[in-house]
C-alpha cells in the first residue's frame, strides 16, 4: 500500500472524484482521496492521498492555493464561467469605452479581506442539499457572504475585454465568483473564461503529473518514488525525536511529558512538533503546551 501524497495534474473534462476513482484502479488501491475540489473545465493541481496519507484530506484543505485565471469581460452567465446559460451580454461600444487604468483598479481593489457570497453553482450544502443540485433544479437560495482574502494579485496580460490574472487566495475563495464580482463592480458583468490552479501549499504545476504518466510509473514500478511522505508537508514544524523509554506512549499516540523530549526548552508553547522514534519512523504532529510541560497529538500517522 502506497502511504503519502502525490501531485497531480487535474485535466479538462475530469471531476476531481474522476481522478481519484482512475487512481484507484491504476494503483490497485482503495484508500486515495483528493484535498479539494477542481471545477471540471479548471485543470493544475490536484494533490492526492494514499493510505495513511488520507488523514491530511482536512489539514491540506487549509492551505492557499495559487490560480491563472482568464476574466472575460462583458459576460454574465448562471454558473459564472463559459460554461454556463448567458444571462446578460453587453453592448460592444460601452465595453469598448472600458479603460485598462479603470480595470486594473477595479480587479487590484480586491486584494485582502474579502466577503463573498458563494455561488449557486457549488458543492456546499444548504439543509442537507448541495447547491448546484437546487441550481439544476431551477432554485435558488440565500447564500451568506463568507470572509476569504486575497494574499497575492497581479495582473498578466490585458487584452480587453480579457484579462489574465495570477491570484493567491485562502481556503474557501471561488475564482469564478471574482470573476462576477469584478465584472459587477466594473458594470459590465464578467465571467471566469480559464481557470488553472497552479499550486496547492508545497505542489506545484511543473512537478504535477498526469493520469497517463502515472500508469507509466505503475508499469515501470516506480510509483513509489513520486509519492511524497506526510512529514514531508510539515517541514515547517520541528523535528522531535523521543526517547525509547517512551516510545510506548507514542505508538499509542499519547501525551509525551517535556523530559522525554529533546530541546524541550526551546520550545514555544503551542508549537507544533513533528515527532519521531530513535530510528526516524515517523508517528505525528503534536502540540507543546508549556504550561503542562508535554506534547499531545494533533493528527497520528501510524
Amino acid at each position: 500500500m502506497y502511504n503519502g501524497i502525490m501531485n497531480v495534474y487535474k485535466e479538462a473534462g475530469f471531476t476531481s472524484h474522476d481522478v481519484v476513482a482512475k487512481l484507484r484502479g491504476i494503483c490497485k488501491q482503495k484508500k486515495i482521496g483528493h484535498t479539494g475540489t477542481l471545477d471540471p473545465d479548471a485543470v493544475g493541481v490536484l494533490p492526492v492521498c494514499f493510505g495513511s496519507g488520507t488523514k491530511l484530506c482536512d489539514m491540506l484543505t487549509d492551505w492557499d492555493k495559487e490560480y491563472i485565471a482568464t476574466l472575460r469581460l462583458g459576460v454574465v452567465t448562471d454558473t459564472q464561467d463559459l460554461s454556463g446559460q448567458v444571462l446578460f451580454q453587453a453592448e460592444e461600444e460601452p465595453l469598448g469605452q472600458l479603460a485598462q487604468e479603470q480595470v486594473r483598479e477595479s480587479i487590484l481593489s480586491f486584494l485582502g479581506d474579502y466577503e463573498q457570497v458563494p455561488p449557486m453553482y457549488s458543492a456546499l450544502k444548504v439543509n442537507g442539499k448541495k447547491l448546484y443540485e437546487l441550481a439544476r433544479a431551477g432554485k435558488e437560495v440565500e447564500r451568506k457572504p463568507r470572509s476569504v482574502q486575497i494574499r497575492e494579485l497581479e495582473i498578466l496580460e490585458m487584452c480587453l475585454p480579457t484579462v489574465r490574472f495570477r491570484v493567491v487566495c485562502s481556503k474557501g475563495t471561488y475564482i469564478r465568483t471574482l470573476c462576477h464580482d469584478i465584472g459587477e463592480k466594473l458594470g459590465c458583468g464578467g465571467v471566469m473564461a480559464s481557470l488553472t490552479r497552479s499550486r496547492v501549499g508545497i505542489f506545484g504545476i511543473e512537478e504535477a503529473l498526469r493520469l497517463s504518466e502515472i500508469e507509466t510509473l505503475r508499469d515501470e514500478d516506480k510509483i513509489s518514488d513520486v509519492i511524497v511522505p506526510p512529514d514531508a508537508v510539515f517541514g515547517d514544524c520541528r523535528e522531535v525525536e523521543v526517547t525509547s523509554e517512551v516510545r510506548r506512549l507514542l505508538e499509542n499516540g499519547n501525551k509525551i511529558p517535556a523530559e522525554a523530549l529533546t530541546d524541550c526548552a526551546l520550545f514555544q508553547d503551542r508549537e507544533r512538533l513533528r515527532m519521531y522514534d530513535g530510528t526516524g519512523r515517523f508517528y505525528g504532529i503534536y502540540e507543546y503546551h508549556a504550561g503542562a510541560e508535554e506534547a499531545r497529538p494533533v493528527k497520528m500517522f501510524l
